[in-house]
């Protein structure tokens, strides 16, 4: 089996590094952060090499206060919310406007995978600007029912659709969604508790 492993930054993966360096089987794409990068590298990944597989990893922020800080997650469903147009002070959403959209992306085929199955399945959003205003977090979990945000998975996930490969984009919570509180932030343990759930992922692979 051919695996790629996309993330955003290095940093996110780094535990994993001498792990992978070791595998011949896996190939590792440091896209950079946001979606525009997300999509094109990793869309042109996809082109240029057959992949089996194809993993996702990074961190995230959660909505869902049931979501322990630290904990792995497996997003499921993921939707660009910021896609739309201001009309005033008000929002209007893509899907409002009565044009062709394909904003909203569901794995429905993921990988057969002990590990990853192990995982909490949940829905997420890609955003530019990560949320960080009481206001504008009511808005978008009022219309979305998002559990968590990041600025790449709903990228990558399209790019996987497009090119017909098998993937999953697991992410580790480093935090709570809410006004930038970077004192509560736990992104080492997310980090290490990533690492540990990729291991299990590809052990399984």
């Amino acid at each position: 089996m051919r695996i790629l492993i996309v993330t955003a930054t290095s940093a996110e993966i780094a535990p994993l590094a001498s792990a992978l360096a070791a595998r011949r089987d896996v190939d590792t794409l440091v896209t950079g952060i946001g979606m525009v990068a997300t999509a094109t590298r990793a869309a042109r990944a996809l082109a240029q090499k057959p992949y089996d597989f194809a993993l996702n990893l990074g961190l995230c922020g959660s909505f869902d206060r049931t979501i322990p800080v630290g904990s792995v997650v497996h997003v499921v469903s993921d939707c660009l919310p910021e896609l739309g147009a201001e009309d005033g002070d008000a929002f209007l959403p893509i899907e409002s406007l009565n044009l062709p959209s394909d904003h909203h992306v569901r794995n429905d085929r993921p990988p057969r995978n002990a590990a990853l199955g192990g995982l909490p399945s949940v829905s997420g959003i890609t955003v530019n600007t990560v949320h960080g205003n009481d206001r504008s977090i009511a808005a978008v979990v009022a219309r979305c029912r998002p559990q968590v945000e990041s600025m790449e998975g709903a990228a990558f996930m399209c790019a996987c659709r497009l090119s017909g490969v098998v993937y999953a984009q697991v992410r580790a919570v480093s935090n709570v969604v809410e006004r930038r509180n970077r004192d509560s932030w736990k992104i080492k343990d997310a980090i290490d508790a990533l690492a540990g759930a990729a291991q299990r992922i590809l052990e399984h692979a």
